[in-house]
C-alpha cells in the first residue's frame, strides 16, 4: 500500500483460506493482524465459499488461539463465538508443523507469486482498490487449469466439494467485541460514554460485557444477567426498572403533576414552593429529589409544619430553596407566629389632635 498523502509505504497482511479437496481459495489484505480483521477475514471467506467447512484449521497466532497444548485448546473468545455461530469446530494446526494444513501452506506460497508478485509494480491508495484488483487476480487464480489433472479450482469445487459445505446460516456473524468491569454502587457499566443498568444485587461483582453494533449483554460467570439496546449519541442513562432496589422503583412513579397535586393538598405556600423548586432547573425531572425530600419531610413533622415552613421561606424569598424550608423547620422558625404591623387609631381634625374636656381635668361641660 502507499499513503495518499506521504508517498511511504503501508505494510498490508494478506489472509487466505483455502479448501482442502478442490484446493478453491479465498485471499483478503487487511492492514493489520487484529482480531476485528481476523473474524471479517473468516466472515468474508465463508461469503465467498457459499458455505462452511465442518472443520477450520488455523494457524496458532494469538489473535484467535490463546493456548494449545496437548491436552487443552483455548481460542479467543470471539473466535469461539464465530465457530459457533456457523456450526463448525476449530483444531489449530500444532504449533511449528504445517503438516497440519499443507493445502494452506501450499496455496500461501502460489498466492504469493500469482497474486502479490503480479501486483507488485502497482499503486494502491485504498485497501478497498488493492482488495478489487486481489479479487480480480483471485478469479483468475481459481479458474486457472490445474498442470497433472484436469479442471481447475472452480470446477473441482463446483463438481466435488461443493455440496459437502454445511449451509450459511440465516444470520451473517456480527462482530463482538468483550471487556470486563466492576459493578459499581449506581449498578451501571459504560460503554462508550453511554451508561446501562444491571440488577443492583451484582454490586462490587465482577461481570463480562459483550457488545456488538446492535447489543450490549452483561455476563456474570458465563450467566447472562442483562441484555439491552445500544445506543447512540447523547443520552440519558438506560435504565431498566427490574433492575433497581425498591426505593429506588419509587422514584419512577413520581411525576410533575404528582408533586403539584401534593403541594396543593397541603396549601397554597407549599404549593408555590414546590413550583419554584420545579423551575430551579432546566430539566424539570433534576429537580425531582428536592420535590422528594420536601414531601418527606412532611412524614418527619406535619404538613401544616410543612405549609407554614413554606409561608416563612417566601416572606424572606420569592425563590426559596429547598435548605430554605429544611432551615426553618430544623430551627423551629414555622412555629413562631409572623407579626403584622401595629395600627394606631387617630382621631385627625382641622388643627390636628383634638382633645376633650377631660383631658384639661373640667368633666362635662355646662354649656
Amino acid at each position: 500500500m502507499t499513503d495518499s498523502i506521504t508517498g511511504e509505504p503501508i505494510k498490508a497482511y494478506v489472509f487466505v483460506a483455502t479448501l482442502p479437496c478442490s484446493l478453491y481459495s479465498y485471499a483478503e489484505a487487511f492492514p493489520s493482524m487484529i482480531s476485528e480483521n481476523w473474524i471479517t477475514a473468516h466472515i468474508h471467506s465463508y461469503q465467498f465459499f457459499g458455505g462452511v467447512t465442518r472443520i477450520l484449521v488455523p494457524d496458532n497466532l494469538k489473535t484467535g488461539v490463546i493456548l494449545h497444548t496437548r491436552s487443552e485448546v483455548v481460542l479467543n473468545k470471539v473466535y469461539q463465538e464465530l465457530a459457533e455461530h456457523y456450526g463448525t469446530a476449530i483444531v489449530p494446526a500444532r504449533s511449528a508443523s504445517p503438516k497440519d494444513k499443507p493445502n494452506a501452506e501450499g496455496t500461501v506460497g502460489i498466492i504469493s507469486t500469482w497474486i502479490i508478485a503480479a501486483l507488485r509494480n502497482r499503486k494502491f491508495f485504498s485497501f478497498d482498490e488493492l482488495n478489487m484488483a486481489i479479487k480480480e487476480k483471485l478469479v483468475e487464480f481459481n479458474k486457472k487449469p490445474f498442470q497433472k489433472k484436469k479442471g481447475s479450482r472452480l470446477s473441482a469445487f463446483l463438481e466435488e466439494e461443493n455440496s459437502y459445505l454445511l449451509p450459511l446460516p440465516t444470520s451473517t456473524y456480527e462482530l463482538a467485541v468483550w471487556s470486563t468491569a466492576t459493578i459499581q454502587p449506581d449498578y451501571l457499566i459504560t460503554v462508550d460514554k453511554i451508561k446501562y443498568s444491571v440488577p443492583y444485587v451484582f454490586i462490587g461483582k465482577e461481570v463480562n460485557i459483550r457488545y456488538t453494533g446492535k447489543s450490549i449483554e452483561v455476563f456474570f460467570q458465563n450467566n447472562r444477567i442483562s441484555p439491552h439496546v445500544r445506543r447512540y449519541g447523547n443520552t440519558d442513562s438506560i435504565i431498566l426498572p427490574e433492575h433497581m432496589p425498591e426505593n429506588h422503583k419509587q422514584y419512577l412513579a413520581y411525576s410533575t403533576e404528582n408533586f403539584l397535586d401534593w403541594a396543593s393538598a397541603v396549601d397554597i405556600s407549599a404549593h408555590t414552593v414546590m413550583k419554584v423548586l420545579l423551575a430551579a432547573n432546566k430539566v424539570e425531572r433534576q429537580s425531582y429529589p428536592s420535590c422528594k425530600t420536601l414531601m418527606k419531610l412532611a412524614d418527619k413533622y406535619s404538613t401544616q409544619r410543612i405549609e407554614d415552613a413554606c409561608s416563612r421561606a417566601l416572606a424572606y424569598t420569592s425563590t426559596p430553596s429547598l435548605k430554605n424550608v429544611q432551615m426553618i423547620l430544623k430551627t423551629g422558625q414555622d412555629r413562631v407566629k409572623i407579626e403584622q404591623p401595629s395600627t394606631i387609631k387617630k382621631q385627625s381634625g382641622k388643627y390636628g389632635f383634638t382633645r376633650g374636656a377631660s383631658y384639661f381635668g373640667g368633666g362635662e361641660s355646662n354649656d
